[in-house]
């Protein structure tokens, strides 16, 4: 079974990485629906991985990860000539990681 869940984060991670990279990705209809997706998708990764792994140094590890992911992600979207690269979502991409890591801090209490 956490063979499955640990396979499960990373096609979450792969899905991440698919609609931050493709032309067209789905828009949530709200004001700032893109940096609230942001958030949302990386806090969720962040906690998923924050749950499957006690150690703080593996969960130290993702979280420096999927920050270094969401920054490297802006930058290839700013390369891609149609995706725009813009420093709001790498700050909504490493709050999603902080808040993801914190809940996961106070579930584990």
């Amino acid at each position: 079974m956490r063979t499955a869940l640990i396979a499960g984060g990373w096609l979450m991670a792969a899905a991440i990485v698919f609609l931050s990279l493709t032309p067209n990705p789905p828009e949530l209809d709200l004001d700032q629906g893109d940096k609230f997706g942001h958030l949302l998708s990386y806090g969720v990764l962040s906690l998923w991985f924050c749950l499957l792994y006690r150690g703080w140094q593996a969960r130290l590890g993702f979280a420096a990860l999927w920050i270094a992911m969401g920054i490297a992600l802006e930058f290839a979207q700013g390369a891609s000539g149609y995706r725009t690269f813009e420093f709001a979502d790498m700050a909504a991409n490493s709050l999603g990681v902080l808040l993801g890591w914190g809940i996961s801090a106070t579930l584990r209490r």
